[in-house]
């Protein structure tokens, strides 16, 4: 009996170890593989995209509604500065840079008095920034040359005969049924 124990438990100990180096193998090669794999992070938009073209048509002077008209629902109204409206805009998109703009307006009587804010980007040139779509390979011209064409026979067309038309029906039912 202690020989059987003596000689189980040098081949679990054999099995044991090879297991444990299997284990430790396969752990150090996930590890490589995760600073290679990223996980996926969704697009997160936040706030109102204030273009040029917008902040160009505000004018001073102009009432508080016309500027709203214009930019849209502010994304920040404070209680404690109701005379001031706040634009953000935030864009995080995976493999980009994040984008942040800020933009600001003032009033006094309802009446636009001041603009301040970040630098902003056309429309335009907004869209091709966000665009990530890689770029269409050129496609080959697809001309051939008799020379080319010649290398294929030609296969004989069998000319179609014309379907012959459906014939009319000489009487046809009665749309409604006489009632009896």
């Amino acid at each position: 009996m202690f020989e059987f124990c003596r000689k189980a438990s040098f081949s679990s100990f054999s099995r044991h170890t090879s297991l444990v180096a299997a284990c430790l193998v396969a752990g150090l090669g996930l590890t490589a593989c995760s600073s290679l794999i990223t996980p996926y992070q969704p697009e997160v938009v936040q706030g109102n995209f204030v273009s040029r073209e917008q902040a160009q048509a505000l004018r001073l002077g102009m009432p508080r509604q016309a500027v709203r008209d214009i930019l849209g629902t502010p994304l920040v109204t404070s209680v404690f500065h109701g005379d001031r409206w706040d634009y953000a805009f935030t864009i995080r998109r995976q493999g980009a840079e994040p984008q942040l703009r800020r933009f600001s307006v003032f009033f006094k009587n309802d009446i636009l008095v001041q603009i301040d804010g970040d630098p902003l980007p056309s429309e335009a040139e907004f869209a091709a920034k966000i665009d990530t779509r890689v770029a269409a390979k050129k496609l080959p011209d697809l001309k051939a040359t008799e020379a080319d064409l010649a290398q294929f026979p030609a296969k004989p067309v069998a000319p179609v005969a014309p379907a012959p038309a459906p014939s009319k029906p000489a009487t046809y039912p009665p749309l409604e049924v006489p009632a009896r």
